[in-house]
């Protein structure tokens, strides 16, 4: 295999690496991410919901769209940088090296809200964290306002296909999505992008997702895989589970198309069994959220974690500034 980063991948490359015998892709993408990355190594990070509930957006997905009223998703109001803080330090205590704040809304708007994420970004990167935020759609300005806070990452997904997309939200376009990760990209912030499997799309829908994302110029450094966790009250509540191979499959695909990037196993991680988990690692997975929550669906309990990497021999990456 060729070890040159592409950018120039065609949606039948894709399918044709995608609809690979699996265990001969998860081979392959093995290989790929021996060359590319420590085996051995798995980054932990963990989510936490800074403003839950209340968002403008309809995703059908999100048990905090305010669209959802069925959702079991109490809207609750920003919390203070200090307590951020003190949460943060917490997961660095627990392990995590990298610390992401979501918050529930359309897109940021300036004033004493960004301010109080301004001062939480400042407040985790002193604690030598790597620090994240997931805010919604974001102006140059404010990108540029983050990465003077001492922001290293930003999480904005893709979420599907283009051509799927509309079926999963509609109060913003594909292209205000690109929009959000070029003023993220320009400010020197890494961005953080993925998508979701399980929302009703098509086998080509996955690989047109991962198309796009291995199109991106660089590649984003992080790709998160989410499995749908299908909440209550929301549009998407009652689609069938995930079938855990797919997700080895997603991973494996995303491992060969950006062979530098984290890819990470991420929302869903509570119905993937021992083995299934085992296999995403084998198949190119570097990176879990570590934690109980994520935003506000479940995940494997820190203890369970630890004991899973213990059992298959990963260990924590340290903070990016400290990795050799």
């Amino acid at each position: 295999m060729n070890d040159t980063l592409r950018h120039d991948w065609t949606l039948t490359e894709v399918l044709e690496i995608h609809r690979r015998p699996l265990l001969a892709l998860v081979r392959d993408a093995e290989e790929v991410h021996r060359r590319w990355h420590a085996p051995d190594a798995v980054q932990l990070c963990t989510l936490l919901s800074v403003k839950t509930g209340g968002c403008g957006e309809d995703c059908g997905y999100c048990s905090q769209s305010a669209h959802h009223p069925e959702s079991p998703v109490a809207r609750e109001p920003l919390l203070d940088a200090a307590a951020v803080v003190a949460r943060a330090r917490a997961a660095r205590e627990a392990g995590a090296t990298r610390f992401c704040m979501g918050a529930a809304w359309r897109e940021v708007k300036d004033g004493p809200a960004f301010q109080e994420v301004l001062a939480m970004v400042r407040g985790v990167k002193a604690l030598g964290l790597e620090t994240c935020c997931t805010l919604g759609m974001l102006t140059a300005d404010q990108a540029r306002a983050l990465k003077a806070a001492g922001l290293d990452a930003y999480n904005h997904n893709l979420d599907t296909s283009r051509d799927f997309y509309g079926h999963v939200v509609t109060t913003r376009t594909y292209d205000d999505r690109l929009a959000t990760l070029r003023a993220v990209r320009e400010a020197g912030i890494t961005v953080c992008c993925g998508g979701i499997i399980g929302m009703g799309e098509t086998l080509a829908d996955r690989a047109a997702l991962l198309q796009t994302l291995a199109t991106l110029t660089p590649h984003p450094e992080s790709v998160p895989i989410n499995a749908l966790v299908a909440v209550p009250g929301t549009p998407m509540a009652g689609l069938p589970p995930v079938d855990p191979l797919d997700v080895v499959r997603t991973i494996a695909t995303a491992r060969i198309l950006m062979p530098a990037s984290r890819v990470r196993l991420s929302a869903g991680r509570t119905s993937l069994s021992r083995e299934a988990q085992l296999l995403c690692f084998l198949a190119g997975a570097n990176s879990v959220f570590y934690g109980e929550k994520l935003l506000t669906t479940p995940n494997p309990q820190a203890e369970a974690d630890d004991r899973l990497f213990a059992e298959l021999g990963l260990r924590p990456l340290p903070p990016a500034a400290e990795a050799a």
